[in-house]
């Protein structure tokens, strides 16, 4: 399993942007895999609203292997040609370490300040995804009579990688699934335990059955969250805390270990905590946490 941070929910002192480039040097230093960043466009309840794109490119510079991840990138925001071109630049300047874990929303406000109809949702992911591919691949001569605009279109910025950034889809229902299974490289959860893992594994079997998709090669991903003994959190976590309540390093390290069984190949650390803690979060989860999961090899969410 490989495990990134979510450079989101801390509550970090002084310099805000300072703090998280710091913070990702760190991660990398320790051997943390990635670092992510969600979407969010307004004031929320549930994190910074530091918009991914910008933030990962500032994250590239400041650091050499670390891999870059969104999460999720909310694609019915985004006008999806411009949105290609800014993935597969940010590809191009982290050298290929970026992934895209995207999904369709939920927040009804942000949908009616950004003047997105909430019930396309839905279609609109699709959309997206099926153009910025179809960019990212060079097959816009492929698309349907929908995109017709797009059938001699070329990407101005080539991606580092043919074909483009691996693509995560987020989200808990068949719906998302099955986005996962025709467009992604992997389904990304949200506070998944070690059942929940495999009934999603199954499902995505299930749903694979005569898509010609193999569903071996769709990953399981989860956020995990996690507040390291004896650190106080600032904000509620939205899902289930590992370990539990008040978990000791013991249980939050056996509860890692059965999500690595159940087959997750990403658990992303969302820690609510306050930012004057983050350097000992970190030599935490450098001493205690990280040599005693099973890791698997490479520097990214890829």
């Amino acid at each position: 399993m490989r495990f990134g941070l979510s450079l989101e929910p801390q509550a970090w002192p002084g310099d805000a942007g300072a703090a998280m480039l710091r913070a990702a040097r760190d991660a990398e230093r320790i051997g943390l895999d990635y670092v992510l960043m969600a979407n969010h466009v307004l004031e929320n309840p549930h994190g910074a609203g530091f918009d991914p794109v910008v933030l990962l490119a500032a994250v590239a510079g400041a650091t050499t292997h670390l891999g870059i991840a969104t999460s999720v990138l909310v694609l019915p925001y985004y006008q999806p040609v411009v949105l290609a071109n800014q993935l597969a630049t940010l590809d191009v300047v982290s050298a290929g370490r970026l992934t895209v874990a995207v999904g369709t929303g939920w927040n009804p406000q942000e949908f009616t300040a950004l003047g997105v109809p909430l019930e396309l949702r839905g279609r609109r992911t699709d959309e997206s995804l099926e153009i910025m591919k179809a960019l990212w691949t060079g097959t816009t001569a492929d698309l349907d009579d929908r995109f017709a605009g797009l059938r001699d279109a070329r990407i101005g910025v080539p991606p580092y990688r043919p074909g483009g950034p691996p693509v995560w889809v987020g989200g808990h229902s068949d719906a998302a699934i099955r986005r996962a299974l025709r467009f992604g490289d992997g389904w990304h959860g949200s506070g998944l335990d070690h059942e929940e893992a495999r009934y999603f594994r199954r499902r995505i079997e299930e749903l694979a059955d005569g898509t010609g998709r193999d569903p071996a090669t769709i990953g399981i991903s989860t956020v995990g969250f996690l507040v390291p003994p004896g650190m106080p959190a600032v904000r509620p976590a939205p899902g289930r805390l590992i370990g539990g309540t008040d978990a000791s390093t013991e249980a939050i390290v056996e509860d890692l270990g059965r999500l690595a069984d159940a087959g997750v190949a990403m658990c992303s650390l969302w820690m609510p905590i306050d930012g004057h803690l983050v350097d000992a979060a970190f030599e935490w989860l450098a001493g205690e946490i990280l040599p005693r999961v099973q890791r698997t090899s490479g520097s990214g969410p890829r």
